[in-house]
C-alpha cells in the first residue's frame, strides 16, 4: 500500500479549488488599485493544462482584515485562470506564483512582474527569459502565460 506525501498532494484545501471565491483577493472588501491577471498554462507541446492549480501570494499591500494576500485558482478546460487582486507597490512589484498540476510531484514556483523593473531576479536573466515572468498589460487586465516546460519555457526557482 503506498501513501500520498504531502508534497504529493496540495492536502486539505484542495476543496477550495471549487470555491471560485478564492480566486479575488479583494472579496472581503479590500480597498485600492484593482489588479486582474489571467492567462493559461500550458505544457511543453502547447497543449492547455486543464487540472492545474495556481497560488498567488503577494507581500504589498500589506495583509489585513479584508486582504489576505492569498488566492488559489483552477484552471479550465483551456488552461485558463483569472485573479483578481490588489496591484502590488514598488516594495515587492510581484506575485509570488505556486503551479501544481499532474505529473508535478513537488509545486513549481515562480513569481509574475508588471513591469521590467530593476529587480535582482530580472537583472540575472537574459532578455529572452526575464520576459517569461512579465506580465502584459491588455487594457483592463494584465495577461501572463506559464508554460511548464519546452521551448519558451517559464522561469522556475529553486526553493
Amino acid at each position: 500500500m503506498s501513501v500520498v506525501t504531502a508534497s504529493q498532494t496540495i492536502g486539505p484545501f484542495w476543496h477550495l479549488l471549487f470555491e471560485p471565491s478564492t480566486a479575488d483577493l479583494t472579496r472581503l472588501g479590500a480597498t485600492g488599485p484593482r489588479l486582474v491577471l489571467a492567462g493559461r498554462v500550458i505544457d511543453g507541446d502547447g497543449a492547455p493544462v486543464s487540472d492545474a492549480c495556481i497560488e498567488i501570494w503577494q507581500a504589498t499591500p500589506a495583509a489585513s482584515p479584508t486582504f489576505g494576500g492569498w488566492g488559489r485558482c483552477a484552471t479550465d478546460a483551456t488552461g485558463g485562470f483569472r485573479f483578481v487582486t490588489l496591484a502590488p507597490d514598488a516594495g515587492a512589484p510581484y506575485l509570488a506564483v505556486a503551479i501544481l498540476a499532474r505529473g508535478l510531484l513537488k509545486p513549481l514556483w515562480t513569481r509574475v512582474y508588471f513591469a521590467d523593473i530593476a529587480d535582482p531576479l530580472l537583472a540575472s536573466l537574459p532578455p529572452a527569459r526575464r520576459s517569461t515572468l512579465l506580465a502584459k498589460n491588455e487594457g483592463p487586465g494584465w495577461r501572463w502565460d506559464v508554460r511548464l516546460q519546452g521551448d519558451g519555457e517559464t522561469v522556475f526557482l529553486a526553493l
